[in-house]
């Protein structure tokens, strides 16, 4: 029997759909409406559900299709569409993100009498992030006049197409439906509205997802509970590889392996599970409560961070700065914790290197150089020209055209999460009821920092540089070759550190830095090349004027006019331009 249930299993392609939208749009009852089959997770089965009326958790249920014509001709039979019902209040987003990572198609639920709200908007913002494909559902159209329902309707359809025009799910298909006729308390015998239509358009929208059954297995885990005498089960999708029966699994956050005993697909019991599957894997007990929900994966394969660098993008509905050094809440895979994010760009050697810029695939380059960011950029939005949210960093913001921003992220706790896993960070302690998006900045993990100690051992060979630059005044020519600088440093730096550092002048000599010149702060240059003839006269010019005018014509002598002398004008000035990496601890000022 449970080769029979395999064999169909295998010839079943299993579609995940995420439901997503604003809170009380209606898409548990839409997910109802749909499905033939509940999972455990199914239809707010939750106690705190049902007495608040709305989803506070990720829910699933299914129901099988034929399979459509384009997808014919391959190994499976029929079509399996797998509902992932996400919460739509604010306070949950944390959820909905660890939803939108296990699907493959998007269901934007939008209330037709509302139209776009704030969760809806991030809602909008998480699937571009993790998802290829959408459909637009119109719910509640029972409660549209009818006399005004047809006008209503295509007023809404124009709206959400202005308002996905400039996003990957531009002229995406809208359908309107009504999933409950009647609102919640309505009689169970009252038939939907366009779900037919709105099933028939998710056959037209399927494809073949990637289902690789190679590698360690990964399985996000979304609920657990014991069945007493056989068990823990844990049900969830897996992510990456396959699991079969009596294949051992870890546990990470509980530091403990199971051996799997058994495992159901939606009620049917099967032997073996891949890639995008949602099942249900039972394992030798032990205490449900402890795994809410999280990860497990193929043992030894899946590490626990301290810290990670991502290559990162601004998420260009969020209105606020991402300033370096500022605290976000990081989500990876099903966790969320704050940390501490620096922000950083390419140098101009980093923008032509083997770091990819869309980072699909690629390794982090710790050989390379990289320059310091007090804040990350945004990118411009395509077709469409710079909102002042793009434009907060002036100058600056060119340089997020490449695409090529990192971010180091530090934890507050450790995370447990794959390689190259999706990274959002958000501001989730923003008000919930203020209309904006709270979703910062996403990006891939390509570095994950598993050493405890990585202030140590990982961040001095991290080369994230500050340029800096300093402004003197030649004071005066001890000879062709030497000068005497002033207003460089401080009168208590210690110049000794300097000395070497090369400087040029306004007038366009170079030299370098030999000593400090008396105790005031003033410096000797060495001109290798020897002074100009006409620098030379100049300062020899100004030397003849005495110290007076000398600091008259730099604006030191209290009361000096502001109409300088020419020698003012005239003044030649020493620029010194270095770089420091901000994680040496010797804290090394370096020259090109």
């Amino acid at each position: 029997m449970a080769s029979d249930s395999t064999a169909a299993a295998k010839n079943l392609l299993n579609f995940n759909i995420g439901v997503l939208g604003h809170v009380d749009s209606g898409k548990t009852s839409l997910a109802k409406a749909l499905s033939t089959i509940a999972s455990t997770a199914a239809f707010d089965k939750n106690p705190q559900s049902k007495e608040r009326g709305i989803t506070l958790d990720l829910g699933f249920s299914s129901f099988i299709v034929d399979l459509p014509e384009h997808l014919k001709g391959t190994s499976y039979e029929r079509l399996q569409f797998t509902l992932v019902d996400c919460p739509g209040h604010a306070s949950l987003i944390r959820t909905i993100i660890g939803g939108a990572q296990i699907i493959d198609l998007m269901m934007l639920v939008i209330d037709v009498t509302k139209g776009m709200q704030t969760q809806s908007a991030e809602c909008l913002v998480i699937g571009e992030i993790a998802c290829k494909k959408m459909v637009v559902v119109l719910n509640k159209v029972d409660l549209l006049p009818a006399a005004k329902k047809a006008a209503t309707i295509e007023k809404m359809k124009k709206r959400m197409l202005k308002t996905l025009e400039n996003t990957r799910f531009a002229n995406c298909p809208i359908l309107a439906v009504a999933a409950k006729p009647g609102g919640p308390e309505a009689a169970e015998s009252m038939q939907a509205e366009g779900v037919a239509d709105l099933i028939d358009e998710l056959k037209k929208q399927s494809y073949l997802p990637e289902r690789d059954p190679t590698g360690p297995f990964l399985f996000s885990v979304d609920h657990c509970f014991s069945i007493r005498g056989q068990g823990t089960v844990m049900t969830g999708t897996i992510l990456s590889g396959k699991v079969a029966i009596n294949d051992t699994v870890e546990i990470p956050a509980l530091k403990m392996n199971r051996k799997v005993k058994s495992m159901q697909m939606f009620r049917q019991p099967v032997t073996q599970a891949i890639q995008g599957d949602r099942v249900g894997v039972c394992v030798t007990q032990f205490d449900p409560k402890q795994l809410e929900r999280g990860l497990v994966c193929t043992p030894g394969t899946l590490p626990t961070l301290f810290a990670g660098i991502a290559l990162v993008k601004k998420i260009p509905y969020f209105k606020g700065t991402c300033s370096t050094k500022a605290k976000f809440h990081v989500t990876m895979g099903h966790d969320t914790v704050m940390a501490k994010v620096l922000f950083f760009g390419a140098s101009s050697e980093t923008s032509s290197s083997p770091n990819n810029a869309d980072g699909e695939g690629s390794k982090f380059n710790l050989d390379q150089e990289y320059t310091y960011q007090d804040e990350l950029m945004s990118p411009p939005i395509a077709g469409k020209e710079n909102t002042a949210s793009n434009n907060q960093s002036g100058a600056s913001s060119t340089q997020a055209t490449t695409n090529q921003q990192w971010a180091l992220i530090e934890f507050e706790k450790p995370v447990t999460c794959q390689r190259n896993c999706l990274v959002i960070g958000s501001k989730l302690d923003t008000d919930i009821h203020s209309n904006t998006c709270r979703l910062a900045f996403h990006g891939e993990l390509l570095h994950a920092v598993t050493d405890k100690t990585y202030n140590e051992t990982l961040l001095p060979n991290l080369k994230i540089f500050k340029t800096k630059s300093r402004e003197g005044v030649v004071e005066r020519a001890t000879d062709n070759y030497s000068v005497i600088g002033r207003s460089l440093f401080k009168k208590e730096t210690n110049i000794q550190t300097f000395v070497g550092l090369k400087v040029r002048l306004s007038s366009g000599e170079e030299g370098v830095i030999e000593g400090g010149f008396g105790q005031s702060g003033k410096f000797k240059i060495r001109i290798s090349s020897g002074l100009k003839e006409e620098t030379f006269k100049q300062l020899s010019e100004k030397g003849k004027k005495g110290k007076k005018a000398a600091a008259s014509a730099s604006g030191e002598v209290e009361g000096a006019s502001t109409d300088a002398p020419s020698g003012s004008r005239q003044s030649i000035k020493i620029f010194l331009d270095f770089k420091r990496y901000i994680f040496d601890t010797k804290k090394q000022m370096i020259q090109t």
